[in-house]
């Protein structure tokens, strides 16, 4: 009758453990899900933002001395930020980095584009290029949307993996932290305008 029992209590307290781990294993898969599904948004931003690229060069290119050199500089930033994808199953910090710091690149690049714009009323005053112009504004105002996004997703997936008692199985499960967007570098520093 003992055996009996021994043997029940520990069937009792192996399917207590197995339903204990599985919610643990089921919810760590529903946050990385919900992280995959906020990179996949993040990634849909920046490519909108690549796609209005080449009807921004176009249109200015009908400018005849518009600075040759700022646009090389948009087309390759863009070639170089585009080329580049990063798994949402494989975001590591490094990785992260690497793709922010290409898509920093191109919003410097841009940057300077629109800079440059200033000296030319004609191109300002083109009803395509102030359209583009408008367009690439709300792609920025996305892509900072789908990145705020995102690091709440991250958040919410590490703390749930890094939260008792689901710590003591994220690791056996492969559930690993996942990185934040961060600030570029330099961006703690205000721009200063020069009139």
């Amino acid at each position: 009758m003992k055996k009996i029992k021994n043997g029940l209590a520990f069937i009792v307290a192996v399917i207590s453990m197995l339903s204990f781990t599985s919610c643990g294993y089921n919810g760590g898969i529903q946050k990385g899900e919900a992280v995959d599904a906020a990179w996949a948004q993040v990634q849909s931003a920046y490519q909108r933002r690549a796609d209005l690229i080449p009807n921004l060069v176009e249109t200015v290119k009908g400018q005849a001395n518009f600075e040759q050199s700022t646009l090389t500089a948009i087309i390759e930033a863009r070639a170089k930020a585009s080329s580049m994808n990063v798994n949402a199953k494989d975001l590591t910090p490094e990785k992260l980095q690497e793709f922010q710091d290409n898509q920093g690149q191109l919003s410097q690049a841009l940057g300077r584009f629109l800079q440059i714009v200033e000296n030319y009323p004609d191109l300002k005053s083109n009803q395509a290029f102030m359209e583009l112009q408008a367009q690439l504004e709300g792609s920025e105002n996305r892509i900072n949307t789908e990145r705020n996004n995102f690091n709440e997703a991250v958040k919410d997936y590490n703390a749930y993996i890094k939260s008792f008692p689901n710590v003591l199985f994220s690791s056996m499960f492969g559930f690993q932290k996942k990185a934040y967007f961060e600030a570029d570098k330099g961006s703690e520093k205000a721009p200063k305008v020069k009139f």
